[in-house]
């Protein structure tokens, strides 16, 4: 039988189990092959490129997904933990794990081979790593990483969308003026489904001795919390003056989107109708964000009511703490996809860079009240007239963090993104929105932290109209 025939009846559990997979818990009714390519037709490993079709039981959209399917006759121990099954007489595997395949695949980007609708395109002047094996990196998500050494990290789409995936195009943009603020694009894979062009995988410069984000902003936050008389700017672990050069960082970007790729305006109505029929559909799912809605509404409607367009331009569209490196250099900015659960169109969409700022802004809150809650397990801090030294403690954090992330972008953009305080609270507050049903889906324990920024927000913005 060929791969076609036996690899499909496989892929209905072994799918599920992947970290990957995005539609875990949703009954699996068919999985087909929309496309198959012969990689290395012939030799050991066997390997083919297998574009899949998931049908789901609950009449859901197909999704499509990516697999580079290895086949040995007798897989190496360290492949035993990705084995699909036996296909033809020989055992079939997630191809990614064997050093064979990813010395082929980085082969065939620095070379720019094209197999069948596959095309793999490096970079012009792109220095791509030799002679190093290929290891697949621990954390995974929704992609899967692959490094050779500390010189190139192929990010592989698992879940495959029609059209040119942001984060490709922008990097492709940035890296046409020069931009320091990301790792530098060196090739990519791309092929076509259902006769559009798609993206499959991203080759860009490996970020050697850099640290996370979000993993930075949490120790900080330890560090306060554990000393027991001292402010945010008393402590070792103070991330203030990271927040401020990571304000610039995104300045600096904004700038090079602006500069790469075309601008454009927005009717603050059309935004602000948007919102409301978001948020409507928010309440009706998460009936505890209803005792906010008539004060979020209110907000939006200030945003109807503000004169003329909005410049808007291309963005990041998912920005926060967990989307950036700090490396010895300064600070990178990583995955430009969007928001995952968005459709293309509206990902591609130029945007108000407020947008960005917000979604950092948000991002400090997170990082402040998320460690909260592993030192106050008791849950009171959710509690909106819950005062305690920690919950303070924790606010004048994220207060200080906002603070100097803004001051940095006003240091480099030559402009305050606070003097636009009423469109600002407003994406915050729709991102908030977002959060609240998010976690109450998946992470219900979370919940509380946008719940608890939504009020904060709307206080605020009744304070600042004298109510």
């Amino acid at each position: 039988m060929s791969l076609g025939e036996e690899l499909p009846e496989l892929l209905r559990e072994w799918l599920p189990k992947q970290r990957w997979f995005a539609a875990k818990g949703r009954k699996i009714r068919s999985v087909a092959i929309a496309s198959t390519t012969p990689l290395c037709p012939e030799g050991e490993p066997l390997l083919d490129h297998v574009l899949l079709a998931v049908d789901f039981a609950d009449e859901a959209p197909v999704q499509h997904y990516q697999l580079l399917v290895g086949r040995r006759e007798h897989p190496r121990g360290e492949l035993e933990h990705v084995v699909i099954g036996a296909v033809g007489g020989l055992v079939a595997y997630d191809g990614l794990w064997d050093t064979a395949v990813t010395e082929w695949l980085l082969d065939a980007i620095r070379n720019g081979r094209t197999v069948g609708e596959l095309r793999f395109v490096p970079e012009p002047g792109a220095e791509i790593a030799e002679g190093v094996p290929g290891r697949v990196l621990g954390v995974e998500q929704s992609n899967t990483s692959v490094s050779w050494g500390e010189r190139s990290i192929l990010k592989l789409f698992r879940r495959v969308l029609p059209g040119v995936n942001p984060d490709l195009e922008l990097h492709r943009a940035l890296r046409s003026v020069g931009s320091t603020e990301v790792a530098a694009l060196q090739g990519a894979i791309e092929g076509v489904l259902h006769g559009e062009p798609v993206t499959l995988g991203m080759l860009q410069d490996f970020a050697a001795n850099s640290a996370d984000g979000w993993a930075m902003a949490q120790a900080s936050v330890r560090d306060l919390f554990a000393e027991g008389d001292l402010r945010a700017d008393e402590v070792g672990g103070d991330f203030a003056a990271e927040a401020s050069r990571l304000g610039e960082t995104i300045a600096v970007v904004h700038a090079e989107l602006r500069e790469a790729l075309t601008t454009g305006e927005a009717d603050p109505r059309a935004l602000a109708q948007a919102w409301h029929d978001r948020l409507a559909a928010s309440v009706a799912e998460v009936p505890a964000l209803a005792r906010h809605a008539e004060q979020i509404h209110a907000i939006h409607d200030a945003v109807a009511a503000l004169p003329g367009p909005l410049p808007t331009q291309r963005v990041h569209g998912d920005l926060h703490l967990g989307q950036t490196l700090r490396t010895p250099r300064g600070w990178l900015v990583l995955d430009f996809e969007g928001e995952p659960a968005a459709p293309l169109a509206e990902r591609v969409r130029p945007d108000s860079a407020l947008r960005d700022i917000a979604g950092m802004l948000r991002s400090f809150d997170y990082a402040a009240f998320h460690q909260l809650a592993q030192w106050d397990e008791s849950g009171d801090w959710t509690d909106p007239d819950h005062e305690s030294q920690l919950v303070w403690r924790a606010r004048e954090w994220a207060e200080r963090n906002r603070s100097a992330f803004c001051d940095g972008y006003t240091l480099r953009a030559g402009a305050d993104p606070r003097e636009h305080a009423v469109l600002l609270r407003a994406f915050e507050l729709d991102k908030a929105v977002y959060e609240v049903v998010y976690e109450s889906r998946f992470r219900p324990a979370w919940a509380a932290i946008p719940l608890a920024s939504i009020r904060r927000l709307t206080t605020k913005a009744q304070s600042d109209a004298g109510v």
